[in-house]
């Protein structure tokens, strides 16, 4: 006879690049969506966005998050007309707040809601929106050793369901985009600080995903504002012993975002057959 075994969730980060990539169907959001389907189907999901900074910690516990458009409107009117309607998880949210203790962690029923760095991905990975979905906000205040231990006290929820993601970008210089040029060959300093990421996440490396800036001038120029980064430390800090990691994408847009996205899975067990 054979049991099952229940596997921790995984826990992924996802590269979003432009609010743009919400009106799109390209080789990324397939495979996000591919990414999503490989994964078993979340309860819940945690989100860690770029584009939730705030001077302590708060967490969306709301009934029914709104969607936000937080960006200009150079993109687009069209972008202002969409909406992601996932149900929020209040119970989740105390949850997470439970967790992240010592840290005071604010229930926000009214402020905020979905920003576009989570719908603008969650739109394609799970386009549905029947998934709960709470935002974990970033302390701007805090250093990247900070962010990484936020990630390690959410740990737990993997075994209860929920699905730890971050979005940001590894590479994120908006002041030297090449707008017309999406897919030229990335800057140099671009490429080299992309694959060190990389290969430290692969390496299961933490210690080199928190002293990024000790990459010198790769490192400001990559990352001249630290708030698309973080967003990977509190993945790299759910890591479980043993998660293998995986990259279903891994190149740079417009010469200086980078749209990486990893996946950090539980190796199943080994099975034996009893006599």
């Amino acid at each position: 006879m054979s049991s099952e075994v229940s596997l921790p969730m995984p826990v992924v980060f996802f590269g979003h690049g432009s609010p743009a990539i919400a009106r799109e169907t390209n080789a990324v959001t397939r495979t996000w969506r591919e990414m999503a389907d490989a994964m078993p189907r979340p309860k819940a999901i945690v989100c860690i966005s770029a584009h939730w900074l705030t001077r302590g910690t708060a967490v969306t516990a709301m009934a029914r998050p709104r969607t936000i458009h937080d960006f200009g409107a150079g993109l687009g009117a069209d972008l202002f007309e969409i909406s992601y309607p996932a149900p929020g998880a209040p119970e989740l949210a105390e949850r997470v707040r439970d967790l992240l203790a010592p840290t005071p962690v604010a229930l926000d029923t009214q402020q905020w809601g979905l920003d576009h760095g989570t719908w603008s991905v969650l739109m394609k990975a799970y386009p549905d929106a029947d998934t709960p979905v709470v935002q974990l906000s970033m302390d701007a205040t805090k250093p990247p050793a900070w962010h990484y231990e936020q990630g390690r006290r959410l740990r737990p929820l993997r075994d209860e369901g929920v699905l730890i993601m971050g979005t940001g970008n590894t590479v994120h210089n908006l002041g030297v985009m090449d707008w017309p040029g999406r897919f030229r060959p990335p800057y140099d300093w671009a490429a080299r600080f992309s694959d060190h990421i990389r290969d430290a996440v692969v390496e299961d490396a933490p210690e080199r995903l928190i002293a990024y800036a000790d990459q010198g001038q790769d490192a400001a120029l990559a990352q001249p504002s630290p708030d698309h980064y973080w967003p990977l430390l509190y993945v790299a800090g759910a890591r479980l012993p043993g998660d293998r990691a995986s990259v279903p994408v891994d190149h740079i847009e417009h010469r200086s975002v980078g749209m990486s996205s990893f996946v950090l899975s539980p190796a199943a067990p080994a099975t034996s057959l009893a006599a």
